[in-house]
């Protein structure tokens, strides 16, 4: 390796050291393809972009890796292959997770054709509910503006809300960005600047007509599932390819970002191809963000660091108590990528879903940011923001005995009883996931779930898969029998 290299190499790996220490199941239906509102600004026009053309099998490019980079994922981008990646880079470290944003990367590449605009539209931190977003007034944006948006309620978790609680829930909820979400309301019908609604926009103001996804609440989950599939599909490296409204498929550029290509899926289900090429490029949806909000890149912060490490987390229930892994690596929130949450019952006297005396307790300490509704949302670095650092969310916690928002915990602490509350379930159990930076991260892979040792797996299907401490192995099961309990045993 050059000397020059080796010393950007050991200065960006430095760096990002440093960093890294200081650091409900919605219905689905088919969607009408609508014409979208174009806003028009005077703003310099971007940088020309790229040209992508068809190169040799196994051409090796020079790529600058992002914020949330793994090998395995850079690797489906490029259709090739870790270990000829690692060939390809003698200087990678073994045990390396996430990364360092901007390593410069060789990766012998395979072309592919049907890729899609280079474009960046925003980077990853206004894309998910990321530190950008502390001290963002949703509620005083929206009344702020003169459109219809204002005036709307919605019905959602047993209650009619105003239209700034209902963007305020699907944020918070999804992980998505508040001013993604008000300026896809913006692009779609003018929502935020036009007064008075036209047609039936009131009824569906993201413009996506069908029965199923009729008021605010439902057209917000809707495209929050989209944005998170294909944001976290790329992020895994899972996601190759989107189908277009027309029936075209497209693939995400190899040098795209994972919330550009997360606002890609959005647009994909709603436009054909002609269409889906302009309202993805430097003239169309991005237009409508810089006339809210300006320059997307003055928002912009890492999130994610190189080689990001997961804190120490115990097994969250109380020591000397048996529990059955019920649900391997699933969806985090809805129905959507990533597999990011673990699913843990205690041993069924009876099925169903039976009140439970059993304690769901702190894997680490922290402080309570949110508490209802059946979640509870630890955060892991005390700050009382959710979208900095590490936090762990438990779902499906029972209002009687859950512990209040505010409340500063200990490891071991108790949280909440398991229950069936807040969706759907088959029986009385938890859900378990993490955010970094309010980014969701998958439940196995390169930085998996670890409890007290033990480790997450994968299994062929959503709900399926393992967890492992050394020559031990508790395959998850929806059942109770030796096989999948677990036990706490304090060291």
């Amino acid at each position: 390796m050059k000397p020059d290299r080796a010393r950007r190499v050991v200065t960006i790996l430095a760096v990002s050291m440093l960093l890294g220490a200081c650091l409900p199941s919605p219905e689905t239906g088919g969607v009408e393809p609508v014409a979208s509102a174009t806003t028009e600004i005077a703003e310099p026009g971007p940088t020309p972009l790229p040209t992508r053309t068809a190169f040799l099998p196994g051409q090796i490019f020079d790529y600058p890796a992002q914020s949330g980079d793994t090998l395995p994922a850079v690797a489906a981008h490029f259709h090739t292959s870790v270990d000829e990646i690692l060939a390809a880079n003698p200087d990678l470290p073994g045990d390396l997770t996430t990364l360092p944003p901007g390593y410069p990367l060789r990766v012998p590449a395979y072309y592919a054709p049907l890729t899609g605009s280079p474009f960046h539209i925003l980077p990853d931190s206004e894309v998910v509910n990321s530190p950008s977003a502390s001290g963002f007034d949703i509620r005083q944006e929206i009344l702020s503006h003169p459109g219809f948006l204002a005036g709307l309620t919605d019905y959602a978790f047993g209650r009619q809300h105003t239209a700034w609680e209902v963007v305020e829930v699907a944020s918070s909820n999804y992980s998505i960005h508040p001013r993604l979400l008000l300026a896809l309301l913006e692009y779609q019908t003018h929502a935020l600047t036009r007064p008075f609604a036209q047609g039936d926009d009131a009824i569906y103001p993201l413009g996506i007509r069908h029965p199923l996804h009729r008021g605010l609440y439902r057209q917000l989950i809707w495209a929050a599932e989209r944005i998170n599939e294909g944001y976290y599909g790329w992020r895994t490296g899972a996601l190759d390819s989107m189908d277009l409204a027309d029936g075209r498929m497209t693939r995400p550029d190899e040098w795209q970002n994972a919330g550009t290509v997360g606002i890609q899926m959005f647009f994909a289900a709603l436009h054909g191809e002609a269409e889906f090429d302009q309202v993805v490029g430097p003239e169309g949806f991005y237009l409508a963000y810089l006339s809210l909000w300006g320059d997307p890149s003055g928002y912009e912060i890492v999130l994610v660091p190189g080689n990001l490490r997961q804190p120490e987390l115990r097994l969250p229930f109380l020591p000397n108590r048996i529990w059955d892994f019920t649900g391997g690596p699933h969806a985090t929130w809805g129905e959507s990528l990533p597999m990011g949450a673990l699913d843990f019952a205690p041993p069924a006297v009876e099925g169903g879903c039976a009140p439970s005396g059993e304690w769901i307790a702190a894997p680490a300490a922290g402080v309570v940011t949110r508490s209802g509704d059946a979640l509870v949302m630890l955060d892991l670095d005390g700050d009382g923001d959710d979208r900095t650092g590490w936090v762990v969310l438990f779902f499906h916690v029972a209002e009687q005995d859950r512990v209040p928002a505010g409340t500063v915990v200990r490891q071991g602490d108790p949280l909440g009883h398991p229950s069936c509350e807040g969706g759907r379930a088959t029986g009385t159990h938890f859900h378990f996931a993490r955010r970094y930076n309010g980014e969701w991260t998958a439940a196995a892979g390169s930085l998996p779930i670890e409890l007290d040792g033990w480790v997450a797996y994968y299994g062929e299907k959503p709900y399926e898969g393992t967890l492992r401490r050394g020559s031990k192995v508790v395959e998850a099961c929806t059942c109770s029998r030796q096989a999948n309990r677990i036990i706490y045993e304090l060291k």
